[in-house]
This record gives C-alpha cells, sequence and structure tokens, in this order.
C-alpha cells in the first residue's frame, strides 16, 4: 500500500530472543528480554516470525505497526479532528436541535457537552494504539475472539458504509449547487431516478476523488489532513467575515426564545438529542485505534485527541450559529445549510473559493471517518482475500447502495432514529472493549496470540460466549424500546419492546454501562494471568 507505514511485518524490526514457550510473550516489564520501552511510555512490537505466515488472521495491514514508524504527533491527531470535525454534517447539528425547539444557546450546550462526554471513551479506546499498534478489529479479538471481533468489526463497518454514503451525498450535492451556480442550467438537466444527471455526475465524480485518495494509504491522509484542517478553518472563517459584512452585524437568531424553555418540556427533547450528538462521533470512539496506532506516544494522542475533538464541535456549532443568524438579517430568513448560503454569493472567486472548500471539508471527514474503518474491518474478515484497498472500494460501492439521501430527509429520522440507533449498538460494543482492556486485562496483551489460533483469545471455537452475552443483553436495553412519533419514523409509537421505551432516550449511556457491567461481572477470574505476568494480564480463557 503506497505510503503505508505497515508494509511488512518485519519491517524495521530488530533481532530478538526466542518467545516464551508458553506463549506469554512481550508484555511491558523491564524484566521481560523482548519489551522495548520508549521515552513517551510502554510500547510493544512483535518480533520476526512471532505470527503464523498461514494468513488466516493477519496480513500486512493489520499486524502491529513498528514501533519506529509510530510518529504521528500532537498536530497530527488535532489536525486530523480539525479536519473531520469542520463538515457539513457538523455544521447542520445545530440547525437540527434549533428545528427541534432549542435556543442557540442550549444547542451548543448540548453539542459541546455531547462531545466531552465522547471524548472519554475515545482515549480509552486509543490507548491500545500507541502501545500496541493494532487496529480496532485486532483489538476487539481480545474481547470477542479471534472469530468473533468480526462481528464487532462488522456492524461498524455497516455504520461507516452508511456515514460514507451519507457525506459523499451531501458533498456531492454541495458540488452541483455550487458548479450550477457558477456555470447556470445544471438543475434544469434530464432527471433519472428523480434528479438531474448532472447531481448523479457530480456525486459519482466526487466519489472517485475520495477512493483515488485514501488508496494512497494512511500516509496520505495524514499529510491531506495536515494542510486540509487549516484551509477549511479559513474558509470558515471567511464565511463569517462574508456575511458579517453584509448583515452589518448579526440578526434576531441570537435573541430567539426558547420554544422548549428550560423546564419539563426541555428534558425530553435535550436527552435524545444529547444521546444523538454523542453517535455523531461514537462511531470513532471505537476505531480510534485505527489512528492512534501511528501514534509516537499516548501523550500524543491524548492531547491531540483532547485539543481536536470537544472544541473543534463547539467552536464550529457557534460558528454556524452566528453566521445563520446573519443570514436571518440578510436574507429575512436563516439558512443553515452553508452551501445553500454561499451560492448566494455574486462573485465568481467566491464561489470557487466556497467549492473548495466544501470539497476538502467533505473529503476530509469521509475518508477519516468512514473509510479507514471498515476498510480493516473488512480486511479482518477475511485477511487472504481483502488488502486495505480492497476494502476501501467495498466501502465505496456499498456506501453507494444504501441509498443515503433518505437518513436525512428529517431532523427526527437524522437525530433519533438513524444516530439514536447507531449510539445504543456502537456503545454496546465499547462497553465490552473499555471493560476486557482496562478491568479485566490491566491494558496487558499478549500481543502474538492475537493473531493465532488455540491461544487465549480463542475462547471457543474462536468466539467469546461471554462478550456475545454482554453485547446481546446491551444492545436489546440500548435500542429495544426505539420509537417514533405517529408517521415520523420506522418504529411503533409503544416501541419495539414496550416497557424498554423509556431507556431509548439514553441507548448510546444504557447500551455501554450494560455490557461493561456484565461483561466485567461475566469475564472476573475467567481468564487468569499466567505465571509472571503480573496483575490483569491475558492468559487462558
Amino acid at each position: 500500500m503506497d505510503g503505508e507505514p505497515v508494509s511488512s511485518p518485519e519491517r524495521g524490526l530488530r533481532p530478538r530472543p526466542p518467545p516464551d514457550p508458553r506463549g506469554r510473550a512481550h508484555v511491558p516489564d523491564h524484566h521481560h528480554p523482548t519489551a522495548r520501552t520508549a521515552e513517551t511510555g510502554d510500547r510493544v512490537e512483535l518480533a520476526p516470525g512471532e505470527v503464523p505466515s498461514d494468513g488466516r488472521f493477519a496480513n500486512p495491514d493489520l499486524l502491529p505497526v513498528p514501533v519506529e514508524a509510530r510518529r504521528w504527533t500532537t498536530y497530527n491527531f488535532t489536525a486530523l479532528w480539525v479536519g473531520m470535525a469542520h463538515n457539513i454534517p457538523s455544521w447542520l447539528l445545530a440547525s437540527g436541535l434549533v428545528a427541534l425547539g432549542m435556543d442557540w444557546k442550549q444547542a451548543v450546550f448540548t453539542i459541546a457537552l455531547a462531545n466531552l462526554i465522547v471524548l472519554l471513551p475515545m482515549l480509552l479506546t486509543g490507548h491500545a494504539g500507541p502501545k500496541y499498534g493494532i487496529p480496532f478489529p485486532v483489538l476487539a479479538r481480545a474481547s470477542f475472539g479471534v472469530r468473533g471481533a468480526n462481528m464487532a468489526a462488522l456492524i461498524r463497518a455497516a455504520v461507516a458504509c452508511c456515514w460514507f454514503g451519507i457525506q459523499t451525498w451531501i458533498g456531492g450535492s454541495g458540488i452541483f449547487v455550487l458548479l450550477g451556480k457558477i456555470f447556470g442550467g445544471w438543475a434544469g438537466a434530464s432527471e433519472i431516478g428523480g434528479e438531474p444527471w448532472t447531481l448523479w455526475l457530480c456525486f459519482v465524480l466526487f466519489w472517485a476523488l475520495e477512493l483515488a485518495i485514501i488508496y494512497r494509504g494512511m500516509d496520505a491522509l495524514r499529510r491531506f489532513e495536515n494542510w486540509a484542517a487549516p484551509f477549511v478553518i479559513v474558509g470558515a472563517l471567511v464565511l463569517l467575515v462574508w456575511i458579517g459584512v453584509k448583515a452589518g452585524g448579526f440578526g434576531e437568531l441570537l435573541d430567539q426564545p426558547s420554544r422548549l424553555g428550560w423546564g419539563a418540556d426541555f428534558w425530553p427533547v435535550f436527552f435524545p438529542s444529547l444521546m444523538g450528538m454523542i453517535a455523531f462521533w461514537s462511531t470513532l470512539s471505537l476505531n480510534i485505534p485505527d489512528f492512534t496506532r501511528f501514534g509516537a506516544g499516548q501523550r500524543s494522542q491524548i492531547l491531540g485527541q483532547t485539543l481536536g475533538l470537544p472544541t473543534t464541535m463547539t467552536l464550529f456549532a457557534l460558528l454556524s450559529v452566528f453566521v445563520t443568524s446573519g443570514s436571518e438579517a440578510v436574507y429575512g430568513t436563516p439558512i443553515w445549510d452553508p452551501v445553500e448560503l454561499v451560492a448566494k454569493a455574486d462573485s465568481v472567486f467566491g464561489l470557487l473559493f466556497a467549492l473548495v472548500t466544501v470539497l476538502i471539508a467533505t473529503i476530509s471527514v469521509n475518508i477519516a471517518a468512514n473509510v479507514v474503518s471498515p476498510a480493516y474491518d473488512l480486511a479482518n474478515l477475511a485477511p487472504r482475500l481483502i488488502d486495505f484497498r480492497r476494502g476501501a472500494l467495498i466501502t465505496g460501492v456499498v456506501g453507494v447502495l444504501i441509498m443515503p439521501w433518505k437518513l436525512t430527509s428529517t431532523p427526527e429520522l437524522y437525530i433519533f432514529t438513524w444516530l439514536g440507533l447507531v449510539g445504543g449498538l456502537l456503545g454496546t460494543v465499547a462497553g465490552v472493549l473499555i471493560a476486557d482492556y482496562w478491568i479485566i486485562s490491566r491494558t496487558r496483551l499478549s500481543l502474538p496470540d492475537l493473531y493465532r489460533a488455540g491461544g487465549p483469545y480463542w475462547y471457543t471455537g474462536g468466539w467469546n460466549l461471554r462478550a456475545l452475552a454482554a453485547f446481546a443483553v446491551g444492545g436489546v436495553l440500548a435500542i429495544g424500546g426505539s420509537h417514533s412519533a405517529p408517521g415520523k419514523g420506522p418504529f411503533p409509537e409503544e416501541g419495539l419492546i414496550p416497557f424498554l421505551k423509556p431507556l431509548a432516550d439514553y441507548g448510546w449511556a444504557v447500551g455501554l454501562t450494560a455490557s461493561l457491567l456484565l461483561y466485567t461481572a461475566l469475564m472476573t477470574g475467567a481468564r487468569p494471568a499466567p505465571p509472571g505476568a503480573g496483575p490483569g494480564h491475558a492468559g487462558p480463557a
């Protein structure tokens, strides 16, 4: 894979003593001859020949990143999050909450709190990346089993494919609107499937451009995010200045009172909205090791993510509110969609600048958040047949087939149904991962055994039945009560399982907490530590 730091299982490795015959080698212990410790903390890697070469459970994309290739800095992680957070769906989050009756202060508060909450599991699961250099599906093998990890990975991959389609449709639509403004006549083109053929053309071209970038590998993505992040920030600020100058200040939106108040009408909307906002990035709270595995140390990923995620999302929400308020002063009605707003510009240069900004903003989030994970997840499913590149291409195809334009048709469907359902399921998987890595294993994994049958992570035929039980119970509690208002969604008004309906508004928190507690209870004492490994080290099942 061009530009990919992990190109060979033996790249950059120094000779090491043979592994412990009990198969419990390579924990970061100063008395262990095969451990390697860096100044930024304990970091572990495989010695040559430790992983079976039959290809059943490993390929070069799934093997640990060598220590000397883990070089992403705090800036790289901050830039990654700035690039991912500055996108059209993020901009529209505040508008969705205002449409549900909040004022701008309530909307920004909800978004800020949600991103502070989701940051915690992001940092907890991200810890395994710099330490072991492994992607999310390999980390999931420790808890779900070498084969069972495919279930967790495919759930994450399915969500990512849907998100990829949503972002690609939004990006293609933005290009269609702006090019139509520049050249004219595009919206009146003959229709295919109810949409102008020129819109489909923009969608396909945008889709191809995204896959062309990620096809070059993770190092190419790192370079792209490094310069995309500041460019998108500048673009957003230019939009703020432009609308501020035209408005001579800002409009009445900032003075509009909440239709919900802060009393009994607010909380029934606040809690499901909070879960929806958490669900917006709950996908990354699972597969963040796909990125942190390239980190130079824990400090880099902790500081980079803390500086990048909650601050950027909050500031972006504020920016969207201020710009929309200015649009109300200029045009008499609030325009929440930034593409629709900049399309009103009468300068060709301004339209071209907006076109490039929308292009870069959408690509930067989509390939990082929604292609990297399923590419690794699908490679984990069949390492012999699917590598990172093929996984990315499969993601692109599936992202088109799910017809993403239907998922964003209304705020109720987008926030409550789609984001709420996704958040509940992914929170349940996160609970199992966090419980296993931090409580059961105490962050100490037997790295070679993550890639072979018959070891401590083989459990029962490659499946950890305790993890499946915790996931099933947590999942039912999280989404079993899913409900929709009459005519507003796919679920019955009384809920799928009526007595669980009160839990549905807290799906992500319920799923994470239930699976974490149940998995911990089921696994306590079930995986004893091998001799000399210290407390909490992964031992035989």
